[in-house]
């Protein structure tokens, strides 16, 4: 090591031979094997020598080199380590900028990490539209979210929760409360994470449940409209006479008490009709859960009447691609007005079997792809029940082909043999 003394800027180009050149107070130039210069402070600390690099030759001057000395010599003084000291502020800047990451961002990383574990397309396409602009033809919708979007995730606190929900907690309160649900949730993610810190103010026990009224103080469950399965034979005699892609998707939806999303996405290699079962897939049931549906002898046959060309069953007329979830809404509207929904079918089902047969419970349950009994009862029932199944939705379609009778209650009962 050469001797200290004060470096002048002739001095600091001319060093050229490796090793350490002193300027005093414990800065030093350093210059590398391979030529390249670098600053260098020496300082004790409790008893032990410590090394500090303070940047490169080409990037800090000689002058700011003295300084930054100072500054380090200075603290070592006052027993704080220089260098702890440096990475604990270099460790505070990339926090903070990782919490200036905004709710948006939080929301789409969710969305994306969480895609795979959903399934359903529908399903993310919801979660999707919560957090992101919507559009419908030339019309724009904005996000429910857009008032916190682009804030700071670590921002968010209850009143700004509250400046999105409140707007469409009492029109809307399904919808908000959905919104709700899933803004708790990214904001559970980005607490995790540590993009943020504290209580959720989603959250809905101790939070905003002091702050909103309940759902059901302001407005009733809305159950999807249904038909009275007293009209279902007229309504079915109606339906078989409608042609089109549409009218088959429909009654095959009614007859396999399917949900609108099991028909439109049914492919071919889901059936199998020699057996006539339909099994489909745990990625496109609502509890994720596979579901094997018996097919009436109605249901097989409007299969075998489709002509196969692509993938999917029911297809748009000119394209080999699936008809649109909201096709056969619109169909029964044309046919029932604006009241009419396609997963009310699913309710007059229900009805039907429960006033009309002597079908267990359990069983109109199962044909539903409903969740049936406890854990324990369920781990007893490993079955089925498909022979029991069969029956039962060959009695709905004998049901829904009967002959339109004068009246609309006037029904025979259909009942399995005790």
């Amino acid at each position: 090591m050469r001797k200290s003394n004060k470096l002048t800027a002739v001095a600091i180009r001319s060093a050229s031979r490796p090793g350490l050149y002193g300027d005093g107070h414990g800065l030093y130039l350093q210059v590398s094997v391979f030529g390249t210069k670098s600053w260098l402070f020496r300082y004790m600390i409790d008893g032990a020598a410590r090394k500090m690099g303070l940047g490169a030759l080409h990037t800090v001057s000689l002058a700011e080199a003295r300084k930054r000395a100072a500054e380090a010599r200075l603290q070592a003084h006052d027993r704080v380590d220089p260098i702890e000291q440096r990475k604990a502020s270099r460790g505070a800047v990339r926090l903070a900028a990782a919490r200036a990451v905004t709710f948006k961002e939080c929301a789409d990383r969710y969305i994306e990490a969480n895609r795979s574990g959903w399934g359903n397309a529908k399903h993310a396409a919801q979660w999707f539209g919560t957090f992101n602009e919507t559009r419908r033809g030339a019309l724009r919708f904005p996000s429910l979210t857009a008032a916190i979007n682009d804030l700071p995730v670590a921002a968010i606190d209850t009143a700004l929760v509250l400046k999105v929900l409140e707007p469409i907690w009492h029109e809307k309160p399904e919808t908000a409360n959905r919104a709700r649900g899933r803004i708790e949730s990214v904001l559970s993610w980005a607490t995790v994470l540590k993009y943020r810190s504290g209580d959720n103010p989603a959250q809905w026990r101790g939070n905003l449940k002091e702050l909103l009224p309940a759902r059901g103080k302001i407005a009733s469950v809305k159950h999807h409209d249904a038909v009275p399965y007293a009209e279902m034979p007229s309504f079915m005699a109606e339906l078989r006479g409608k042609e089109g892609v549409y009218a088959r998707a429909l009654e095959f939806t009614i007859l396999t008490t399917a949900r609108t999303g099991e028909t439109v996405g049914a492919q071919w290699s889901e059936f199998d009709l020699e057996a006539k079962v339909w099994t489909v897939p745990s990625e496109r049931m609502k509890a994720g859960k596979e579901h094997k549906a018996p097919l009436s002898d109605r249901a097989a046959r409007i299969l075998s009447e489709i002509p196969r060309a692509g993938d999917f069953v029911f297809r748009q007329a000119r394209a080999d691609h699936q008809i649109s979830d909201g096709a056969m809404l619109q169909f029964i509207r044309r046919m029932r007005g604006h009241g009419a929904t396609v997963h009310g079918f699913r309710s007059t089902f229900r009805d039907w079997a429960a006033e009309q047969t002597a079908y267990p419970n359990e069983l109109c349950e199962l044909a539903l792809a409903h969740a049936v009994g406890d854990k324990t009862e369920k781990a007893y029932r490993r079955g089925d029940m498909m022979e029991k199944r069969k029956r039962l939705m060959a009695d709905w379609a004998a049901y829904c082909e009967r002959a339109p009778r004068e009246g609309a209650d006037n029904v025979t009962p259909i009942r399995e043999r005790a």
